[in-house]
């Protein structure tokens, strides 16, 4: 039963999870190796900052590959 409800939701939300994960660790790894040193980017000042954007955007990114549904 397990199984088959992760099947299921891998389905339906695996590329949102992907690209959640991906932009996360990417806007992190943004802000570790680019970054702000002045501080004046609201962005990339803070580790949390980035990693939400990067989540986000990535979330975005790949969750529009996502094929839609036909309806005849």
């Amino acid at each position: 039963m397990l199984r088959e409800n992760m099947k299921i939701w891998l389905k339906q939300y695996g590329l949102l999870a992907l690209g959640l994960l991906a932009g996360a660790a990417g806007g992190y790894l943004y802000w570790r190796y680019v970054g702000c040193s002045t501080g004046s980017c609201p962005i990339a000042a803070s580790p949390w900052g980035s990693t939400v954007w990067g989540a986000a955007i990535g979330g975005l990114l790949l969750s529009s590959f996502k094929k839609e549904k036909k309806y005849d």
